[in-house]
């Protein structure tokens, strides 16, 4: 069974920094593309970042330069850095990874930048 359970959200000043992380089980995140989505409320879902099999990275331009993607093959995770947080920043973040054709989602983490 395929589950994403991600962590590491809170309230956070901005300019700060925080490292979210997606624990995965049911399946290797080495074997598979996953990304980090947020949606911030009454907007659209928006990619943020994603690691490929191979580690190749990609990101949108929204985080590009201040954040980076990382995976653990042994702790079957995946993290995102963010760094120079900000209000607009503020939203839920989830992973995900397709599998199959299938998408699955955590059940995400808040993060809220403000003072």
């Amino acid at each position: 069974q395929v589950q994403l359970v991600e962590s590491g959200g809170g309230l956070v000043q901005p300019g700060g920094s925080l490292r979210l992380s997606c624990a995965a089980s049911g399946f290797a995140v080495s074997t598979y593309a996953m990304s980090w989505v947020r949606q911030a409320p009454g907007k659209e879902r928006e990619l943020l970042s994603t690691i490929l099999s191979s580690t190749k990275t990609g990101y949108g331009d929204s985080v590009k330069g201040r954040s980076t993607i990382s995976r653990d093959d042994a702790k079957n995770m995946i993290y995102l850095q963010i760094n120079n947080l900000r209000p607009e920043d503020t939203a839920v973040y989830y992973c995900n990874v397709l599998i199959s054709g299938d998408f699955y989602w955590g059940p995400g983490t808040q993060v809220t930048v403000s003072t």
